[in-house]
């Protein structure tokens, strides 16, 4: 069965970087667009940033220049780089994908917490 799992949140300075991991299992890593997704306390759950099966990657704006999503296809793994955090970026992180089972499925990990603050 498909699993996703993360790893690498935690507490951090205003300013300083944390690489998240999301191994994934169960399906064709490399044929399935990957995504990371975070939820902040008492807000909706937000696109953070994609990577397609092609290597193209998108972000939101509040990210951009300072987030890189990318993939490690010998591990089956894609990385979220954050640099130049800022506690607007304080919230759960999810690893998320689609996989085609006979029908599209969202998949999504059980998230990690990432905390900026001082």
């Amino acid at each position: 069965q498909v699993q996703l799992v993360e790893s690498g949140g935690g507490l951090v300075q205003p300013g300083g970087s944390l690489r998240l991991s999301c191994a994934a299992s169960g399906f064709t890593f490399s044929g399935y667009a990957m995504s990371w997704y975070r939820q902040a306390p008492g807000k909706q759950r937000e696109l953070v940033a994609t990577i397609g099966t092609g290597g193209r990657t998108n972000s939101a704006d509040s990210v951009k220049n300072r987030f890189a999503i990318t993939t490690e296809y010998s591990r089956n793994t894609v990385h979220l780089e954050m640099n130049t955090l800022k506690p607007e970026d304080t919230a759960v992180y999810y690893c998320q994908t689609r996989v085609w089972n006979g029908k599209w499925t969202d998949y999504w990990g059980q998230g990690t917490q990432v905390t900026v603050s001082s």
